[in-house]
């Protein structure tokens, strides 16, 4: 499982989500910026830094 939390890249932002695929975590953090942090333009340097702060959560992992 990978997350991403929005804190990490707009300080003070304790929303975060989880999911299997990188892209639709990429995907609900673009919405997630646009509805709560205002941002109209979505540039490929945003989502390049959405992106580098996914990380694996270590849940899918077997035991």
């Amino acid at each position: 499982m990978k997350t991403f939390e929005c804190g990490s890249l707009v300080p003070g932002c304790e929303w975060h989500t989880s999911a299997e695929e990188e892209a639709e975590i990429v995907h609900r953090a673009v919405d997630h910026l646009r509805e709560v942090h205002g941002e109209r333009v979505m540039r490929e340097s945003m989502v390049e830094n959405v992106k580098q702060r996914i990380h694996d959560d270590g849940s899918d992992r077997a035991a």
